[in-house]
């Protein structure tokens, strides 16, 4: 179980929305590579970034700001918004990102993630963002006709990294994460999931440590890691506790 956190990049700081909503924003830290160095002296091994105008607008945005956090930091980033063809996706390969996330594409152009996947293996992961379990696209301005599941399907053998399964209801309001949702999918599904929208306290990381989550392969952490609900090293102490081999 891998506990990333979240930042998200609205004109260049670091935000949370509301269910998606671009102007229900809070900024938590207007120095995006600050915010990255301190989640990786915080003991994280993984950092989860999306340029929030990019998925708006369709083409990365926030691209200096990312640029600076994948200069700065030894952990690996994955970023997402905005990137929608294969030039984007090996530019910020190149530039030291190590796992791409496609939504928008996934919908709108599944022979891109195909391909990509293919030729660019293990770094191609698949952002889902669910609305009453209907594929949300263009930064979750518009909800399409496809179901969460009938979208995984789609990538079941393109050699997908993984899947993060946001469910928009609950993103940024903490919730609590939609484990039946995001536990349906991974059993649906031999792509790892990772479960996004909601984590709300040390309960949740708890709840996700139960075997019956076994198969996800970690969970998106945001607000509750800026407004101080989540405490990152009780978090990280709990999951590496659950690492170790259990003795009789």
């Amino acid at each position: 179980m891998i506990l990333f956190p979240a930042i998200d990049l609205k004109d260049g700081k670091c935000v949370r929305l509301r269910q998606g909503e671009m102007d229900q924003a809070t900024i938590f830290n207007t120095d995006p590579v600050a915010q990255a160095q301190s989640f990786e002296a915080q003991g994280f091994e993984w950092l989860h970034v999306v340029d929030l105008n990019g998925a708006r607008e369709g083409r990365p945005v926030n691209a200096e700001a990312v640029e600076a956090i994948v200069k700065t930091v030894n952990i690996p980033v994955q970023l997402g918004g905005g990137i929608r063809d294969l030039d984007t996706i090996v530019a910020w390969l190149e530039k030291g990102v190590v796992r791409v996330i496609l939504g928008t594409a996934a919908v709108r152009d599944p022979k891109l993630v195909c391909k990509a996947a293919h030729e660019l293996s293990g770094c191609i992961a698949v952002g889902i963002d669910a609305r009453d379990g209907k594929v949300a696209v263009e930064g979750w301005s518009e909800t399409s006709e496809m179901t969460a599941l009938e979208l995984a399907h789609r990538f079941e053998d393109a050699g997908v990294a993984a899947i993060i399964y946001t469910d928009i209801a609950r993103d940024g309001v903490l919730a609590g994460l939609n484990l039946d949702a995001t536990a349906a999918l991974a059993r649906a599904t031999s792509i790892p999931v990772i479960a996004s929208g909601g984590l709300a306290s040390i309960d949740d990381v708890r709840a996700l440590l139960h075997p019956d989550y076994a198969r996800l392969e970690g969970v998106i952490a945001g607000r509750a890691l800026y407004d101080g609900r989540l405490n990152p090293a009780e978090a990280l102490a709990l999951i590496a506790a659950s690492r170790k081999p259990h003795h009789a």
